[in-house]
């Protein structure tokens, strides 16, 4: 009688453990597919971006702003950096060419309240145009900044 109470554990033991183990391969296999999905969206939408712009259509939306000298934030220092400003499309880069004064006064304060520990290394450059184009997006109605690089500096 107690041999067969032990065995009746064993063999129910052994079934709940093949139960747990199934639902967990079940539930792993779906997670992963899951997870899956998205990342694969995300490099199809990349590279569905990177067929629409050639380096023409680059080109001839982008709009260069060089040699914006300012005092930064910090006493008697000062940079001297350009920009290349890439649009949407031509509409907006000719909206941003007829307000280039506005857009070179928003990148002269905006670097005038800025410490030269801001304007640092990659992260500060990328804080920087983000900045830019938080503040010069609401000024174009026929499009939108698409991206802002800085193509020179210098720190003094």
């Amino acid at each position: 009688m107690l041999k067969s109470r032990v065995f009746l554990l064993v063999v129910a033991i052994l079934i709940a453990i093949t139960l747990i183990l199934t639902a967990a391969f079940v539930l792993w296999n779906y997670m992963e597919k899951s997870a899956g999905a998205s990342p694969t969206q995300q490099d199809q939408a990349s590279a569905n971006e990177a067929e629409q712009a050639s380096p023409d259509e680059t080109k001839e939306n982008t709009v260069l702003i060089e040699d914006v000298m300012t005092n930064l934030a910090a006493n008697n220092r000062f940079i001297k950096a350009s920009f290349a400003i890439e649009m949407e499309n031509k509409k907006a880069k000719e909206e941003f060419e007829k307000l280039d004064f506005k857009m070179k006064a928003i990148i002269v304060q905006t670097l005038a309240d800025t410490t030269p520990e801001q304007v640092q290394g990659s992260k500060g450059f990328d804080n920087l145009t983000s900045a830019l184009m938080n503040k010069m997006n609401p000024l174009l109605t026929s499009g939108n900044i698409k991206q802002i690089w800085i193509t020179a500096s210098v720190l003094q």
